[in-house]
């Protein structure tokens, strides 16, 4: 974690004292910012590693703050709350929020989820090998560009975000197969994964969006079970 940079935006003082104080003896750098609307001031200016929002703070909330910066920076977002209610957590996952850690915590947990972060970031051992057998999927209109880490659809470069198009890779690759949520947790954020289960149902929310060009459905609902990628007549080059 040395050098490691993190932005922390939180109107309550006694929270940025702890996490001042913890942060500094795991030689973590730390930016502090008081409101949503400095925190996304300073998100542009310091480039920090990861970005932890309070949802309730003065001028702009931590949502609003998080929809900003995912407007032009892929930065982890850790969502901070009081609030434990599943609305709140699924609104901050849909907004682009990476974890979501309910009041109180420990500073411990929140370094231990900033870690978890990073080796979910991390490609897995034998990745580049898988992915040079199959660099292009092609699905009728979908096209899915692995190298280039790209999708296009009916001729057009629509933007993922990286797990979007984790997942979609991960689906894509077996075709009928059916995942458990569980198993889709595990493969594409990792076995440590603190979050919600509902970030794979946020996620393939935001899949079926992208694809919604398309009359092709792709990703399906297995009631009770998980997902599955299937479409008829396609084929994969």
């Amino acid at each position: 974690m040395n050098g490691t940079k993190v932005l922390v935006a939180d109107d309550d003082p006694n929270v940025l004292e702890i996490i001042r104080l913890y942060f500094s003896q795991q030689h973590i750098d730390l930016v502090e910012a008081c409101d949503g609307a400095e925190a996304v001031e300073l998100a542009g200016q310091e480039n920090p590693d990861v970005i932890i929002l309070d949802v309730m703070m003065p001028r702009m909330d931590g949502l609003e703050a998080c929809r900003e910066i995912r407007k032009s920076l892929d930065i982890p977002i850790i969502m901070l709350s009081a609030k434990g209610e599943e609305f709140d957590r699924v609104l901050g996952l849909e907004l682009g929020a990476d974890d979501y850690v309910t009041k109180p915590f420990s500073p411990r947990e929140l370094v231990a989820r900033i870690k978890a972060i990073f080796r979910r970031m991390q490609p897995r051992a034998g990745a580049e090998e898988r992915e040079s057998l199959q660099s292009l999927m092609e699905f009728g209109g979908l096209q899915i560009d692995i190298a280039g880490r790209q999708v296009i659809i009916a001729g057009e470069k629509i933007p993922f975000r990286p797990k979007e198009f984790d997942l979609l890779v991960f689906l894509a690759r077996s075709p009928g197969s059916v995942f458990t949520r569980e198993q889709l947790l595990e493969q594409i954020w990792g076995y440590d994964f603190f979050g919600d289960i509902r970030t794979v149902d946020v996620h393939v929310k935001k899949i079926r969006q992208h694809l919604s060009l398309l009359n092709s459905e792709f990703i399906h609902t297995v009631w009770g079970v998980g997902y599955k990628f299937e479409v008829e007549d396609s084929c994969s080059a």
